[in-house]
């Protein structure tokens, strides 16, 4: 089963009060990419300027990871430049400079048009829309989006939601999108409007799988040590889809298991800053960490005394 993603390449430099990093590997296909790998070969399409560091990327292919839908063009690589606060949860963008993601127009290589498994990452809707017109016949297709799509893009973003199978968004996202401060409301309207399934992810409270009629709820995995949540959102797609790719299924199961690899990906995300919490994972550390959800999720009910 073939999983594509498109979404942005970029260069990030963040703030914490625990540490900081420059220019640093980020964007939304490389830490989807990084993370999804780990459980399946991925298809990466986005673009990059002349000053990105691609032999990162090409470092980064030995895990299966696929750059060929990569444009290398002259110019300015995508930026971003952020700052959190010390707990974590809310951050300041000091910088974004789209360079030649302003002028993205995604072209996907001849391989990438049978992909059974896609993930539209956070980039205009309309180009979002114009990746599926280039899509034979997916299996599964699921989409982000954030604020500012909603704000700025919103009739093209419904038109998009017509024609995914499921969104992945943040809670203050599906808030926004639904006019609704209720995430089970909210998640109900996004659903009367087109996406077989929502999956609101809400940070450390974990992550919700709602189809209109069941939800599932994941917690965040516990942690001692978090220095930087930058993509943990981006992981956690990584590790939904690589997981539906590797099983080759959506079935309720597996779309809840999905679930656990995608919470276990989040939590190594976090855990350094850009896509090093990833450096030395491999595979059996990730089915480990996903065992430990039954511990934290399970307990065996008796019948009460009489």
């Amino acid at each position: 089963m073939s999983l594509l993603v498109v979404g942005s390449v970029a260069l990030d430099s963040i703030f914490t009060p625990f540490g900081e990093t420059a220019d640093a590997l980020g964007g939304s296909a490389v830490y989807f990419s990084v993370a999804g790998a780990l459980l399946h070969p991925v298809q990466v399409v986005g673009v990059v300027g002349s000053d990105y560091p691609v032999a990162e990327l090409d470092r980064l292919a030995a895990r299966g990871i696929d750059w060929s839908g990569v444009e290398r063009v002259s110019g300015e690589s995508f930026r971003w430049k952020g700052k959190y606060s010390y707990d974590l949860q809310s951050r300041e963008t000091l910088e974004t400079r789209l360079g030649v993601f302003a002028t993205f127009q995604p072209k996907l290589p001849e391989a990438s048009r049978s992909a059974e498994f896609v993930f539209l990452g956070n980039i205009d809707p309309e180009l979002q829309l114009a990746v599926l017109e280039q899509i034979r016949r997916p299996r599964l297709v699921a989409c982000d989006t954030m604020n500012y799509w909603i704000q700025s893009r919103k009739p093209a973003l419904m038109e998009l939601l017509g024609r995914v199978d499921l969104l992945m968004v943040n809670d203050g996202e599906a808030r926004e999108l639904s006019g609704d401060w209720n995430i089970h409301r909210a998640a109900r309207w996004i659903l009367a409007h087109g996406p077989k399934r929502v999956v609101i992810k809400q940070g450390e409270h974990g992550a919700l799988l709602m189809d209109g009629a069941r939800t599932f709820y994941v917690p965040a995995f516990p942690l001692e040590e978090v220095f930087d949540p930058t993509g943990a959102g981006d992981a956690f797609a990584g590790g939904f889809m690589g997981y539906l790719a590797a099983a080759g299924s959506t079935g309720e199961d597996d779309l809840r298991r999905a679930m656990i690899y995608g919470a276990t990906m989040g939590s190594y995300a976090v855990e350094q800053f850009g896509i090093r919490g990833f450096d030395t994972v491999t595979r059996a550390d990730v089915e480990k960490r996903a065992r430990a959800f039954h511990d934290l999720t399970q307990v065996m009910l008796t019948e009460p005394a009489p």
